[in-house]
This record gives C-alpha cells, structure tokens and sequence, in this order.
C-alpha cells in the first residue's frame, strides 16, 4: 500500500486531520491510540510498567496515572528511556500486524513522535505534517486537558522543533488559529486526492513488475 506519515505537535490537530484522511476511505493506524489501548486497564505494558516503576504509577482503575508518569519522565531522562524500552517494542509490533491486514486507498500511520525517532523516512512514501505555532498548540492543549501552560510547554520542549518538522515533511496541512475547520477540511481532502492518484501509479508500477 501507498504509506503516510503523518505527524504534528502536540496540539496541532493531526487527529482530526487522521479523521477526515480514514472517513474518505484510508486507512489509519494510529500509534497514539495503540499507546493508549497498552497502558488501560489490563492493557499489555501495565504489568511490565508496575514492576518497573512501582505501584505509584497507575491509577485505582488499573490504567496508567498519566500524571505520574509524566511528572517521573519530565524529572528524569533515564526513566522517560526506561518507558520507552518498555513500550515502544509493543507499539511497534501492534502497528506492524494492523498494517499487515490494513485495507484502504492508502495508509496513514500517525506517529506524534515521527521526527524524534527518526525511523519512519525509509518506512514511508510520503510525511506530512500537520503545522501550527506554539501559541496555538498551547491555547488548544489547555482548552482540552486543562494543563497548565508550564506543563504543555514542558511536552512541546521534548518534541521536535516546528522547523525540524516542516524540514523533513513532503506534504504540510496547516491548521493554525486562524484555520476553520471547513478550511483545513479542504486542505486535507486536496492531499487526500494526490494521495490517491499516486497510490494507483505506484499500484500500476508495482503491477507491471510483477508481470515482467
């Protein structure tokens, strides 16, 4: 399949930019949500989380304390590594089996972390990266979780850089405060037919090969 990446900081609205991408037909992992599914209740990495770091991180329900966790890996770099090792394996194998069944047009892998890790450029055809200032991804942050502005620039001080972003993108989907949403909605649908069009050259090449 024709492969995406898209990327974006904290804030920017790459899932709702994702949304759009899967309601017109593509498919969409998205290694955020796999995080999540990991670290409720039950999930896979709660048990190798809890021996590692101790009971004080997870919640009465039995999913990750979030909060914790996030005051632990801002206060120690060698603990934000130590989740890392833990989770990132478990990310990595569920992204790679729902892609191997995905179905779509194309497929979108979201990876909030795609520059960071610098593993994705040779995995995908294209990245595009959902753009905004800093000021706007603080005033959406704070809107919806209702982070202190201290804490939400604490995250964005750990991202990639906004110009390390947009020097890596093929495609950028700017979405700053001055984007309604029926204007980034026609930004997004202009990438999702290119998108498609290659998807079907690349398809007939890959066809031709295979008939030589």
């Amino acid at each position: 399949m024709f492969k995406i990446g898209l990327t974006g900081g904290i804030g920017s609205g790459k899932s709702r930019v994702a949304d759009f991408f899967a309601s017109w037909g593509a498919a969409v992992i998205d290694t955020d949500v796999i995080a999540h599914q990991l670290t409720a209740p039950g999930g896979a990495a709660i048990e190798p989380i809890r021996q590692h770091f101790g009971p004080d991180v997870i919640s009465p329900t039995g999913a990750l304390d979030r909060e914790a966790m996030r005051d632990l890996v801002f206060a120690s770099p060698e603990a934000r590594h130590q989740l890392e090792a833990i989770i990132h394996p478990m990310i990595g194998s569920v992204t790679k089996r729902r892609a191997d069944t995905a179905e779509g047009c194309y497929l979108v892998f979201v990876v909030p972390l795609l520059v960071e890790s610098g593993r994705w450029r040779d995995r995908v055809d294209r990245i595009c990266v959902v753009d905004c200032d800093s000021a706007t991804q603080i005033a959406r942050v704070r809107a919806r979780s209702g982070l202190t502005s201290e804490a939400i620039g604490r995250i964005i001080s750990v991202q990639a850089s906004r110009e390390a972003r947009l020097a890596v993108a093929d495609d950028v989907v700017l979405n700053d405060m001055h984007t309604s949403i029926e204007e980034l909605e026609r930004r997004a649908r202009e990438l999702h037919f290119s998108w498609c069009r290659q998807a079907q050259l690349q398809g007939g090449s890959q066809a031709a090969v295979s008939n030589h």
